[in-house]
């Protein structure tokens, strides 16, 4: 690796002949390096998901006190569409920084989230405003969500695979933090300045956008390696691996986020929670879900994935069944209880079910090698494609957690309603996880195991 702080590199931007797995060459600088990428993306990513998830702060202000008289089902509506703009956005992201390069992308990515916070800044407090605008800006907001494919992507490309992982949990856990934290804004916004104020909850990050930005462009690097072919997404798409683990993503991801933004307006319609009441509680749960997300990787590490997503499943379909109990015996603290704990499961679905697909692609790898094929071109590729499939899985995921908001809007409709539809279809899907785990395991245990691989980390 030549000295990635070389006057040409420095010239150029690029860092060329980037090398994580010479360990001289880590030592040397690399790791410094690569550390400083990590810290600034870590703080874009977070900030992204922060103006991502901005909308399920800004409806619990949304009341007739300050003028809005939009009905439970409009209020879904307004964090459905973020959710799934966001999630369409993770696949053009992710390519993107294959193309422009991460300190390139991570800027524009930071920067342009100044438009759907000014456009929040501006409206939120025009009651007059239509439905249909605050679903355009809402629709704006999901470029916080592409964040996370574009940075978990370029972090891969900085790290050696022996440390990778930690890099990407504390990635991930980092920008997942963004959902608590602006939901601790609102908190505090609510108690000091009242429920009528959302504007100060965005003010809050214009600032922080513009600083993120420019220590995004100023400290950041672009690597050669991280550019890839055009062609990783679709070899992905055509991989078994992609669909069973973003179907697995759907039930841990796509809860976090889907609870993670109508958990507000869910206690409000459930219980009748005044907004101070429904931000007390709404931040806990992401909070304790994004710092869980790195145990889950380590769990996967020492038990096996599968097995570990599998009880993890079990776990949630058993959470999910508190709430309904809670939501019969109209017991807000139990139904506080068990939503925390689901969010703590979520997070550790997360960190194991993203284990599951370097470990896929590596027992292919290690499979070609022992058929002859050459070790370097065949790691190579599985490098590749796990980067690919980190992306199609974050999108499918993301749009999991859109179809958990549109069961509350369906089950809560008009306010009259009861969560209880929305819960039974969320714990029947667990229940196809779990089937769907114990499938792909007995396939496994059917397929021989190259001799480098531990025939029992893949079994439930």
């Amino acid at each position: 690796m030549t000295s990635p702080t070389s006057p040409r590199a420095e010239r150029e931007g690029w860092i060329r002949n980037w090398d994580p797995e010479n360990e001289q060459a880590w030592e040397g600088g690399g790791k410094r390096i690569a550390h400083r990428n990590l810290a600034l993306s870590v703080l874009s990513e977070h900030i992204g998901f922060s103006v991502w998830s901005l909308w399920s702060v800004l409806v619990l202000f949304m009341t007739p006190e300050i003028g809005f008289t939009f009905t439970p089902g409009e209020k879904f509506l307004l964090i459905v569409v973020p959710t799934v703009a966001g999630s369409l956005l993770r696949l053009p992201y992710s390519r993107a920084v294959t193309r422009f390069g991460g300190r390139n992308w991570t800027l524009f990515a930071t920067a342009v989230l100044l438009v759907p916070a000014s456009l929040a800044l501006y409206f939120v407090h025009r009651p007059g405003t239509p439905l249909w605008v605050f679903l355009l800006i809402g629709a704006t907001a999901g470029t916080g969500g592409g964040n996370f494919a574009s940075s978990m992507t370029n972090i891969t490309a900085f790290f050696p695979q022996r440390r990778q992982g930690w890099a990407l949990g504390l990635n991930a856990g980092g920008g997942n933090l963004g959902v608590a934290v602006v939901q601790v804004i609102g908190l505090l916004v609510i108690a000091t300045a009242g429920d009528t104020h959302p504007a100060y909850v965005v003010a809050v990050y214009l600032p922080l956008i513009v600083a993120a930005s420019a220590l995004a462009g100023w400290k950041m690097d672009n690597v050669e390696a991280v550019r890839t072919d055009s062609g990783a997404q679709r070899e992905a798409a055509r991989s078994s691996v992609t669909w069973w683990v973003s179907a697995l993503y759907i039930g841990t991801f796509g809860s976090f986020i889907g609870y993670g933004f109508a958990f507000g307006l869910v206690l409000q319609n459930e219980f009748g929670s005044t907004p101070l009441q429904s931000a007390g509680f709404t931040f806990l749960g992401p909070l304790l879900g994004s710092v869980a997300r790195p145990g889950g990787g380590w769990l996967a590490d020492r038990y096996g994935g599968l097995r570990v997503t599998f009880w993890n499943f079990v776990a949630m379909a058993a959470g999910t069944v508190v709430l309904l109990v809670a939501s019969q015996k109209h017991s807000f603290a139990l139904f506080i209880t068990g939503f925390t704990v689901l969010f703590v499961l979520s997070g550790v679905g997360n960190g194991s079910t993203y284990k599951l697909i370097p470990f896929s692609f590596a027992r292919q790898a290690e499979a070609a090698i022992t058929a002859g094929q050459d070790a370097t071109e065949v790691f190579t590729r599985a490098r590749r494609l796990s980067g690919a499939v980190i992306a199609i899985a974050g999108a499918v995921g993301g749009l999991g957690g859109a179809a958990i908001n549109l069961a509350f809007r369906t089950s809560y409709g008009d306010g009259s309603g009861s969560g209880t539809p929305a819960f039974l279809a969320f714990l029947g899907y667990y229940l196809l996880c779990m089937v769907l785990i114990l499938a792909v395991n007995r396939r496994e245990a059917r397929t021989p195991a190259p001799a480098a691989r531990r025939p029992e980390a893949s079994r439930v």
